[in-house]
Formats: structure tokens, sequence, C-alpha cells
């Protein structure tokens, strides 16, 4: 395959991502949440460049466009492919949408080369959970696991998921005929990295062997609000002061543990005034791992901390578990066969975990599923500062079309 034939084709796809990065609903941000008008948009583009492929296309009732690409004879067991369209507020331009258009890349190149594959490309509406605090709504469709009690969660303007659908003109109702059935050799989907280690080991793309396990957990301490000027530090019930000893802890403890992150990404300070002592704190943290049980162990053990911590400075303490979400691992035989398509190119083959959530995850339940990572530079994700290097994204094509190759070869 030629260096032009593969350059003009990463450039295209590069171009496109940076086309729908303008589809948005905040003027001179990119912000497009499940559903929202700009998603029309999107789909509009996407529509007429999968009927131009020849491609029959359909929106299922969760609102993922779908483009299927038969090629004459073929027995219809297809190969899925994509990504999703949604994004964060703010956001870059390849999140999700890049996974997507160089799906139709790749269903462009199969069809040119007369490679006898069926793909069906998906462009999932919902993966970033903005708009109805839930993540992986497409995803959850696609994979049959999508539960119906999630129609009547609201957005901040009190629009239910049910209605968001009806309005977008699909059918909550037949959301059971988005899942998949047994006909699809697996799920591949291409994302940029969001981290900075391949660019640290110098790589354009590496093999996913499975994505961390997740635990989100609501912590509250509790002591007294009081007069910041008259009471004496050793009659203090600082709320406030008991969370910054044990967010020291969490750090400590995931710097101290092998592959383990931990975070304290959200505070509530009660009553948040300068010359009030706090009485109520309440942090959002969780911790990631691909082993669940260190993930676990180290769960209980800033738990344990934090009950520590308030006895000592007689403070209450309370926790509420929000996620537990188990490790998950990418299909093995799916995944080795991605990673030889990366050898063949004479790329150091790497596996990596991945620490964020992806429609891989959602998808893995249902059909084997594997992931390409290519380098994130700056290691920066969901920020307009998000970019790719046009020659690591003409790898990432050479790499599935390798893994094309091997699969219709494999399955024959």
């Amino acid at each position: 395959m030629s260096e032009p034939y593969l350059h003009n084709r990463a450039q295209r796809a590069i171009d496109e991502c940076r086309r729908i990065a303008k589809m948005s609903e905040e003027q001179g941000r990119t912000t497009r949440r499940f559903l929202t008008a700009p998603v029309r948009e999107v789909h509009a583009l996407l529509r007429a460049r999968m009927e131009a492929l020849g491609m029959t296309v359909t929106v299922d009732a969760a609102g993922n466009l779908r483009g299927l690409w038969l090629p004459a004879g073929a027995d219809g067991c297809r190969l899925l492919a994509g990504s999703h369209i949604d994004t964060v507020p703010d956001a870059g331009a390849f999140d999700g949408v890049l996974g997507v258009m160089l799906a139709l890349e790749l269903v462009e190149m199969v069809k040119a080369k007369g490679l006898a594959l069926p793909m069906e490309v998906v462009a999932f509406s919902e993966e970033e959970g903005v708009r109805f605090g839930v993540p992986f709504i497409g995803s959850r469709a696609v994979a049959g696991r999508f539960d119906t009690q999630l129609l009547g969660l609201s957005d901040q303007n009190g629009v239910t998921l049910e209605a968001a659908i009806r309005a977008f003109g699909l059918d909550p109702g037949r959301m059971e005929e988005a899942a998949v059935d047994e006909s699809v050799l697996g799920y591949l989907e291409i994302h940029i990295e969001q981290g900075p280690i391949l660019e640290a080991e110098g790589l354009s793309v590496a093999a996913v062997s499975s994505i961390a396990g997740q635990s989100r957990v609501t912590v509250r301490f509790t002591g007294q609000a009081n007069h910041a000027g008259t009471t004496p530090m050793h009659l203090r019930r600082d709320a406030l002061a008991g969370a910054a000893e044990w967010i020291g802890e969490v750090e400590a403890l995931a710097k101290r543990t092998d592959d383990l992150v931990a975070t304290v990404g959200r505070i509530d300070l009660v009553p948040n005034a300068g010359n009030v002592i706090p009485g109520v704190v309440t942090l959002g943290f969780e911790v990631r791992h691909a082993q669940d049980a260190l993930r676990k162990e180290a769960e209980g053990s800033l738990i344990q901390r934090a009950k520590t911590i308030a006895n000592k400075r007689d403070l209450n303490v309370e926790f509420h578990c929000q996620m537990d979400q188990p490790a998950v691992p990418m299909d093995e035989r799916l995944t080795a066969i991605l990673t030889d398509a990366i050898e063949s190119l004479g790329i150091t083959p790497r596996q990596m975990t991945s620490g964020a959530g992806h429609d891989a995850m959602v998808m893995a339940g249902r059909v084997p599923a594997t992931m390409l990572f290519l380098r994130s530079p700056g290691g920066i994700s969901h920020s307009p500062d998000e970019t790719v290097r046009e020659e690591d994204v003409e790898i990432a094509l050479r790499t599935v079309w390798n893994f094309v190759e091997r699969l219709a070869a494999a399955f024959r």
C-alpha cells in the first residue's frame, strides 16, 4: 500500500475531525451532548459519506448512526468498528470522532482492495455521560445492556432521556432492536490514548490489553462550623483539615502502589466562608487499576484511613459508593492479531492498559472486542489543545488494514 495513498487518507480523517469539531452547541467551543442539534449535523455528514461508499445507513433507537458494508457474495458475518461522536464541554476534535472517521477510511480500503469482509461502522451517540450523568448510552444499546429505567433520567433543563430520544425522531420502545446478534466477528475501536505513555516511550500506536476497573466513592467529613477568630485550634472540629489530611493519604497510597491511580477530583465545602471553620466537606474520589483485587484493596485502605483520621479529629465520616466497575479485558485472540499487525510494520508491539473507559469496555460484554491506541501529543485530551500527529494516524491506518487482512484470513 503506497505512502501517498495512506498519507492522503490520514490527512482527510484529520480534516474531517476538525470540520466536525465546529458542529457544536457553543460558538467557539466544541460541545456536543447526546442528541442535541449538532448531532444532526454530524449524522448528515457521516450519512453522506456512508451512502457514497454504498453502505446501508440506519439510526437505532439510542441515536447511534450505523452504516453496513456488505460485499457481494459475503455471508454477513461482520466486523464492527467505530467510536463515539458526543463530547465533553470545550472538547478537542479527536476524542471518539477520529475512531469513526478511521473506521470509514478502513471500509473504503476494504472496498477498494476487494476484501470480502463485511463491516458495520457505528457512530455511538453517547459515551461521555455529560447530558444525563450516565455514560455509554449508545454502546449499552448496541451491546443489549440498555436498562429502560434510564429513560426516566433528566438533564439540567428537566428533559428526560425518553423525551430527548423522541424529540430526535426515534422510538425508545424499539431499543432492543439496537442490540447486535451473534453474526459479529468482533468490535474494533481506534482511539487516541488520552495520556502520556506512548509519547514518553516514543511510540505511535499500541494495542489495548484491558480497560482498568474503577471505584468512585463520595466521602463526607462532618465536624462543627464555628467562628474562625474565637475558636482555639485545640478545640476545633475542622472538617476541611481532616479532609486535607486524608487527600494527602490518597496521593501517597497511589504513589507507592504500582499502576494504581487515585484522585480526589471534587470538593464541596459548607459553609465556605473565609472566617468560618468548615463544618462539612464532601469529596468525590476514584481509584483505578487493571487488577480488581488491588483496586478494591486500595479503596478499602483509604476508607479505613478516613475513619482513623475522623476519629482522631472528632469528626464523623460517611461513604457512598457511586461506581464499582470491574476491569474489562480485551479479547485475547483479536488483541493478538492486532499486536501482530503492529509488529509487521517494524514497530515495537506494545500492549497497555487503558485508564479511561471506552465503548469497547461495554461492547466486550457482548462480542469480542479490541482497541488500538494512537499517541496523544502532550498527553492532552478533553481539551481544545487535544491533537494528533499525521504520521501516527497513517500508522494507525496501516495497522488496522493489516489487522483486517489477518482477521479475514483467520475466519475464511
